[in-house]
Order: structure tokens, then sequence, then C-alpha cells
């Protein structure tokens, strides 16, 4: 059973943190986890989108916060496929060479 971690550790982020802070944190540690990258890892990756896609969304982030301080575990599922209705999560901005 894959170790269910709280995503704003996996983030290195604090709870209070803002839209813009969460999503420069996944950013870097999305570099930092790429399998391209030197130290890379796909499961650290994997962990990372996850992390990401439970706290940008608003409703599912409150539901989090309110388990968490409750103590009740919650689980951060994994996606190992994007699907058509997924958000489209970038690391960073998409460059055109012309």
């Amino acid at each position: 059973m894959p170790e269910r971690r709280d995503p704003y550790v996996v983030l290195g982020v604090a709870a209070t943190a803002t839209d813009r802070e969460l999503a420069a944190a996944f950013r870097r540690r999305v570099r930092e986890a790429h399998p391209d990258a030197p130290g890379g890892d796909g499961d650290r990756l994997a962990a990372v989108v996850a992390a990401y896609e439970l706290l940008r969304d608003p409703r599912r982030r409150a539901e989090f916060d309110r388990r968490r301080t409750r103590g009740v575990p919650v689980a951060v599922r994994r996606h190992p496929g994007r699907t058509a209705d997924a958000p489209d999560l970038r690391a960073g901005p998409v460059r055109h060479h012309s």
C-alpha cells in the first residue's frame, strides 16, 4: 500500500499557502521530481501531482482541511493517466520556438 502523505508536506508549503504559493511550489517540486531530472523519481512526481490536484480545488481543499483538523485520515488519489475531464497540469509555461 502506498504511503499516504499530507499534501502540504509533499509540496513543502504551509496550510495557509495561497493559490500562487501552491502553484509555485508545484512547479518547483515537479522540476525536482521529474524522472528526467537528476535524482528524479516517477513515484515522487505522481505524489506531487496528486497533492496539487487536491489542494488546487477549493472545495476539495476545504474538505481535506476539515478532515485534517479532526484527525480523519484522507487518501490522496493518484491518477495514473489523465482523462478528458482532468485538469491540464503543466510544470511551467509552454515555450513555442519559432
